[in-house]
């Protein structure tokens, strides 16, 4: 799914009513009737609605959805903004279509006409949409403020009040949504950690846009979904042997930290990888033959860490190095030598980043085949603070670019910052998967694919996208607080069979 820019959207709605066509007042009619039947469906229309709305398209949806559910026979009142101007033609066009079925509208001013929501109420926000230019201010900023502190349910329409569709809204005044009732396409925003508290949950409703339009129209963000992880996925051919799907070298581990050697090796053969050899201090041989007898073991020199890379380097497809390692010196030259002498694709993780962050000149030895999968602290101490979510997803693909590597900043909706430009955001996962080792299992699972011969972009994709659907999998029987990193590498096969 393409992640379209505000004014793309608005290009989109004009292409639609073009080459539908449809008049651009029977296409708000859509998508306030997807907004009504939502409501309705979902247990609102016995509670007292309170829908506000601006002048704009925003504010026609609102007014639309009113004339809709008193059809229905909700009760609604309707407040709008008076901004000194009489709105835009669809949202007269739907102002006079209401009136003959209420007259409980009411034009807020001032303060003074701000009304009491009761707590078990309804606040709709249809105030503003995605045409917002600059921050909240005057008696919108005050009723928005108003809104937030009352404790009735609050949903916003399309986008909530205040919030920008493609850059950051941090320190703003914004519509704290309960729900979000948006359309057709995943905005931008919708994926940024710093938005959720404002946005709630949001529910995607389709609107029948121009789908030609989207075929022909470019997008650097885009949104892993099923269809695209389908384009990438390789079956299997019937008479392959293991030969046909690669040989994974993992660099995992060190005293008191074997689990993460343990997590990343089961998670590179649930991954498909046909072989398996997992580099480790002396410490965990025992560990590692006994947890994952499929693999296969090679003991470093060292009891406790790694300090030598190991011979035959040409024999693996892919390379995995970070978990569990720690920052020993010795170790630091094992990444140094690593990364010097191997071509094949690379991820690295956890203590290989932090071990990059330490040793600065270690980025010059990155090559186009790596892949580098920190968490919002690793990311922090590789490339430097960022103000915000937008600004921080701006690094990230200026340092894919620079670096010409892959980045995968795992948050909530995990972020793929291609060389090329590109941006995937996932859209799987869950916040069970907040839990010691998630990281490792998604190492293993990297490098996996990567042995299979998967391009650095679709192992990235396919991923990160199994991953979080593994761990869905798994919070669905065992719960988000009951889930641990083993039982998202356990729920890898039904996550495949998803994807079938």
């Amino acid at each position: 799914m393409k992640i379209f820019s505000a004014s793309q959207i608005k290009d989109w709605d004009a292409y639609t009513i073009a080459n539908e066509p449809v008049a651009s007042v029977d296409l708000m009619e859509r998508a306030a009737t997807q907004c009504a039947e939502w409501l309705i469906h979902n247990g609102y229309a016995n509670k007292h609605l309170h829908i506000f709305c601006g002048k704009g398209n925003n504010g026609g949806d609102g007014l639309a959805i009113a004339r809709l559910l008193l059809q229905k026979g909700c009760k609604v009142t309707v407040y709008v903004l008076e901004f000194g101007h009489k709105g835009t033609d669809d949202f007269q066009t739907n102002l006079r279509r209401l009136h003959p079925l209420t007259f409980d509208i009411h034009f807020i001013q001032s303060e003074l006409f701000f009304p009491i929501i009761q707590e078990q109420d309804v606040i709709i926000d249809a105030m503003l949409g995605t045409g917002l230019s600059k921050p909240l201010e005057g008696i919108t900023q005050k009723l928005v403020l108003h809104l937030n502190q009352t404790n009735a349910q609050r949903i916003a329409i399309d986008i909530p009040t205040g919030m920008f569709a493609d850059i950051s809204c941090k320190e703003a005044t914004v519509f704290q949504a309960h729900h979000t009732l948006s359309f057709q396409n995943m905005k931008l925003c919708f994926l940024m950690d710093e938005n959720q508290e404002a946005f709630g949950t949001v529910h995607l409703l389709p609107i029948r846009l121009h789908p030609e339009f989207e075929a022909i129209n470019s997008s650097p963000f885009q949104l892993i979904d099923k269809a695209l992880t389908q384009s990438i996925y390789k079956p299997r051919k019937a008479f392959a042997h293991k030969g046909n799907f690669g040989h994974a070298l993992l660099l995992s581990g060190s005293y008191g930290k074997m689990g993460a050697a343990v997590l990343m090796t089961k998670a590179s053969m649930r991954s498909g990888a046909g072989l398996a050899t997992a580099l480790i201090p002396q410490c965990g041989y025992t560990v590692l033959q006994t947890a994952v007898p499929e693999a296969m073991v090679e003991t470093d020199k060292s009891q406790f860490h790694l300090s030598q890379i190991p011979k035959e380097l040409l024999r693996y497809a892919a390379i995995g190095i970070g978990p569990g390692i720690g920052l020993h010196e010795e170790t630091a030259t094992v990444v140094v030598e690593l990364l010097k002498q191997v071509h094949q694709p690379t991820v690295l993780d956890a203590d290989a980043l932090n071990l990059l962050s330490i040793k600065q000149n270690l980025q010059e030895l990155l090559h186009e085949d790596c892949i580098l999968t920190p968490h919002p602290k690793e990311f922090e101490r590789l490339f430097g603070k960022a103000a915000n979510d937008f600004e921080r997803m701006q690094l990230a693909l200026y340092q894919a670019a620079k670096l010409n590597v892959h980045i995968i900043l795992k948050t909530h909706h995990t972020l793929i910052a291609c060389p090329d430009g590109k941006a995937f955001f996932n859209s799987t996962g869950n916040a069970g998967m907040a839990t010691a080792g998630s990281g490792d299992v998604l190492s293993g699972i990297l490098t996996g694919l990567l042995s299979q011969g998967y391009r650095a972009e679709e192992a990235c994709v396919l991923g990160v996208y199994l991953h979080g659907l593994a761990g869905d999998i798994a919070a669905t029987h065992l719960s988000q607080e009951a889930m641990m990193a083993g039982d998202i590498a356990e729920e890898l096969g039904k996550a495949f069979q998803a994807i079938k």
